[in-house]
């Protein structure tokens, strides 16, 4: 039985193993892609880079913002 149902988004390989992307796992092509991905993440192998000015903004200045209460 086909279905007339047009795909929401373009198909995409999968970013582990390059494979077509299967709707149920999207991005990935399977559960075990998916799964090894989230590991990477968990595990630290990947990381959001900082930008040096975003982590010495409070150094900058030489004073800090206060915090609601403080007096």
């Amino acid at each position: 039985m086909t279905s007339n149902v047009e795909p929401l988004r373009k198909a995409r390989p999968c970013p582990e193993c390059r494979r077509p992307s299967s709707r149920e796992s999207y991005p990935f092509c399977s559960e075990r892609c998916r799964n090894l991905d989230l590991s990477r993440w968990l595990n630290g192998a990947y990381a959001i880079p900082v930008a040096d000015d975003e982590a010495s903004t409070e150094g900058e200045n030489g004073s800090t913002a206060r915090q609601p209460g403080e007096d």
